[in-house]
């Protein structure tokens, strides 16, 4: 019983109290704190956290060219080991003077001290970007080495560091021409950090084009000088946003030959919109605010989804295209087919969400959904063969909704009628924790009753498909909901799908996993997986319970030696060691061609199976990635195989 006798508070801990004093209270100073806890910082110290260093260097120069001193950018992926980064910009170069309070030269203050820089006073930028703000200070603490070079009132200055401490004093470099300025800072990733230290030029590449988007006339280079992969590319839009909704719609067909675009200013809050409708039935809005991508929305986008319906009800009503049984359009309706960017440049940005990428700045709603009303309005009444051809999308938009509305109610009275709800040809697991279960989404009969025979059937569950699912993105949800296929995916998820219906907390296995030969038909039914996944199960992928299956490519035997390789390289690498004399090589492209047991050991085993995690990186390259390999238009598809021809190896063609 002694030890069920609770002790008064302060007995228990008085020997750890005698230990716990002012000594014991660690004062990280300048930028230890940085490399003692670098995920606060820059989110992780994989492959993001890894390219979000070079964001923090590029931002610094867009902020140059917001507040109009900088019209150049360029970034160099260096000649080594694609370990290294240089960007240069024009604009007026970091000062170098010395600093009032710190007593050393600015350059120095802002490269060594979190939350030093120019954005901190508005007197030097009205406005100014960067997700963490902790700027160039922070990707000099996480670096190896880092060199900084400024051109500024005839002269070169150069300052170097290791590790966020500098290597000497900053010092003059020589002249350079009356007139001429700028910042080049060179830096490699510190190896007692990343994990991951190779920079990605297609990684790269998307947000540089994102930031060329967003600042209309600034030219943004990149260029990759590894050895063999050299090549570079200039982004420059002296329409802006104009030109992104363009990009993003090449593959759709458009109802306004030109996208829509209305700007406005208050209380020093800048507002951009660019919008069109296409004839797809996906929705592509993305926002921003300061240049940063604002995934989780908030209050611009609260604005502009009110402003946009308010607007739309009002002048279908008004013009009688609006058909007298309708009780209104929704938001769902008006946003069918709709691409646009909304893009606000703050002075006090405030942001929401662990992820810092949600809007909070509660003025913003109004004034975006003012701006909204106001000249989409004026849009409408000026442009009336496009405002037609929208209402009549929109007004085609809510028949469609209502349609998959019955079609959902006739799916659950079949369900509450039917003892087995669930679809016949899933093969279910035992277990009834979502934590534990997993589906795979299988190709084939074929397959699928080998994955059935060889899985674990406590938690994993198998869902063959026949032949190739929907297109999803050229079909509306009440077709989608017709489809025998897709119905049986949506049966099994549990989730329900549709706005306002759809329920990530009902998702019955917490892995889905796509399966599909390692062929062209293979590919092409994963992408139609991945397709329906994206557009209309996007959180399951967002909240990482979307994986796809690596089935081997080869199965070596020599004598009694069997060994499964997953790529040509794996496979070079086992011949050499068993050696090419006597050794079978047997080249799978069909998930059928093995046994339960095989499958098993090579795909389905959780101590030996190879998977990929899907992820969304960049939610706006890849809706325009689905919408080229899926949707209508052919050129923009031709284009990409074009592009992208010279990355397949000839002996993975299915020809």
């Amino acid at each position: 019983m002694a030890d069920d006798i609770q002790k008064p508070h302060g007995s228990a801990g008085s020997e750890g109290a005698k230990g716990y004093t002012a000594q014991g209270i660690q004062v990280l100073k300048g930028l230890e704190a940085v490399r003692k806890r670098p995920a606060m910082y820059i989110g992780d110290t994989s492959v993001r956290g890894l390219h979000h260093l070079v964001y923090e260097v590029v931002d610094n120069s867009i902020d140059e060219a917001m507040a109009g001193y900088c019209d150049t950018i360029e970034v160099f992926i260096g000649e080594g080991d694609g370990d290294t980064i240089t960007v240069v910009d024009n604009g007026r170069g970091i000062p170098v003077d010395m600093h009032k309070t710190e007593g050393k030269p600015a350059l120095e203050v802002v490269l060594t001290s979190l939350h030093a820089g120019g954005k901190f006073d508005k007197g030097s930028y009205k406005v100014s970007g960067g997700l963490h703000g902790v700027g160039v200070s922070c990707v000099n603490a996480l670096s190896e080495w880092l060199k900084a070079e400024v051109h500024r009132e005839g002269k070169v200055y150069i300052m170097e560091f290791a590790r966020g401490q500098k290597t000497g004093e900053m010092y003059e470099a020589g002249t350079c021409p009356e007139g001429e300025s700028g910042t080049t800072v060179s830096f490699k990733p510190d190896p007692e950090i990343f994990t991951e230290r190779v920079f990605s030029y297609e990684t790269l590449r998307s947000r540089l084009r994102e930031l060329a988007f967003l600042n209309k006339g600034i030219r943004i280079a990149l260029y990759d000088e590894r050895p063999g992969k050299e090549r570079g590319e200039t982004f420059h839009f002296e329409g802006g946003i104009v030109e992104y909704v363009r990009w993003l719609n090449e593959s759709r067909q458009v109802i306004c030959p030109e996208p829509v675009y209305f700007t406005g200013e208050k209380d020093g809050v800048q507002i951009e919109i660019a919008m069109d409708y296409n004839e797809g039935y996906s929705e592509a809005l993305f926002t921003f605010a300061n240049n940063i991508n604002t995934t989780e929305g908030g209050s611009h986008l609260s604005g502009f989804r009110a402003g946009l319906t308010r607007t739309l009800n009002t002048y279908a009503n008004a013009s009688g295209l609006m058909k007298k049984d309708m009780k209104g359009l929704t938001g769902d309706d008006v946003r069918e087919g709709l691409t646009a960017i909304i893009a606000v440049r703050i002075p006090e940005p405030q942001f929401e969400g662990q992820t810092k990428t949600k809007l909070g700045n509660t003025e913003v709603k109004g004034q975006v959904e003012a701006l909204v009303n106001t000249y989409l309005a004026q849009y409408l009444d000026e442009h009336p063969r496009e405002a037609k051809g929208i209402i009549g999308k929109c007004i085609t938009a809510a028949q469609g909704r209502e349609a998959a509305r019955r079609a959902r109610d006739l799916t659950r009275r079949k369900s509450a009628l039917d003892s087995a709800a669930l679809p016949g040809k899933l093969a279910d697991c035992s277990s009834r924790d979502p934590r534990e279960c997993e589906i795979y989404l299988v190709e084939g009969d074929s397959a699928g009753g080998s994955a059935k025979q060889g899985r674990e059937r406590r938690f994993q569950a198998i869902l063959p498909l026949k032949g190739k699912i929907l297109n999803v993105e050229k079909a509306r949800l009440d077709r989608m909901l017709a489809n025998e296929e897709i119905k049986t995916i949506i049966t099994a998820l549990g989730t329900g799908i549709g706005s306002g219906i759809f329920d990530l907390e009902k998702l019955r296995y917490h892995k889905v996993i796509i399966m599909t030969d390692a062929d062209v038909d293979g590919s092409h039914i994963r992408t139609l997986i991945l397709t329906l996944f994206f557009r209309h199960f996007r959180e399951i992928i967002e909240k990482g319970h979307m994986f796809i299956a690596e089935p081997p490519l080869y199965r070596v035997k020599k004598g009694k030696t069997e060994i499964y390789a997953y790529s040509d390289a794996h496979k070079d690498r086992i011949l050499a060691e068993l050696g090419e004399k006597g050794s079978y090589v047997q080249r799978y492209k069909g998930l059928g061609e093995m046994n339960p047991v095989q499958l098993w050991d090579t795909t389905m085993n959780p101590d030996s199976r190879t998977m990929t995690r899907v992820t969304i990186e960049d939610a706006v390259d890849a809706d325009h990635v689905f919408t080229t390999l899926m949707g209508d238009e052919v050129e923009p598809r031709r284009r990409f195989i074009e592009e992208n021809a010279a990355q397949i190896k000839i002996e993975n063609l299915d020809i």
